[in-house]
């Protein structure tokens, strides 16, 4: 895999991850409610839960690559659907806020817990990645599970390291949403524009 393919993904996963969202919403209430520290527990568990979906979508892809063409656009097309309708609904919500509700004190144990539960119980994350590590797989390379594996280890560092950061800065982050509402109109219509970028990527490309 080439560096410009890496940048690639990881400039892709980045804005992603930082697009408003149940988990990156989590982090921040539970950073200002309790501490910072909180989030990255919190964060902790969330990326220990991607493991589960990055495993099932290499082994899920790569049977899919290896056993029919078709099959694969299916997929492709699936995903490319799922990401329209995200789109679709962020476009819905463009008229509204994001609110953060203080939460009760949990210890690091049970926000580690539920981190992991909250990201293994949601089908959504799975589709995620079986609409996204496929567009940045060269079938050439060989070895496609290897690749997806590695790519999505690359989306949980780059994980890890946003969502510290966004623990770190939660609070000016927390009040900034809670306090202008214009600016999250905008970041609802921004997610908007950004699935459906994807998803047309993802519904025209061809097949490595």
């Amino acid at each position: 895999m080439d560096f410009l393919s890496i940048f690639a993904f990881l400039s892709t996963a980045i804005i992603l991850t930082l697009m408003p969202g149940p988990d990156i919403l989590f982090v921040i209430a539970q950073s200002i409610s309790q501490h910072k520290r909180a989030g990255i527990i919190t964060t902790l568990g969330l990326c220990t839960g991607l493991i589960v979906h990055i495993s099932a979508a290499a082994l899920g892809i790569s049977a899919v690559i290896y056993q029919s063409a078709t099959a694969f656009m299916l997929v492709k097309f699936a995903g490319a659907g799922y990401l329209l309708y995200l789109a679709w609904q962020s476009f819905r919500a463009r008229n509204e806020m994001y609110l953060l509700q203080k939460q009760k004190a949990q210890s690091h144990r049970s926000l580690y817990k539920k981190g992991i539960i909250m990201n293994v119980l949601n089908p959504k994350v799975s589709l995620f990645f079986l609409a996204l590590l496929p567009q940045f797989v060269n079938e050439a390379n060989g070895n496609v599970p290897l690749q997806m594996i590695m790519l999505g280890f690359l989306f949980i560092i780059q994980a890890l390291v946003v969502f510290t950061v966004v623990s770190l800065l939660a609070e000016k982050v927390g009040n900034l949403l809670a306090k202008h509402s214009t600016l999250s109109k905008k970041l609802n219509t921004a997610q908007s524009i950004l699935f459906t970028l994807i998803a047309l990527q993802i519904a025209f490309s061809k097949q490595s």
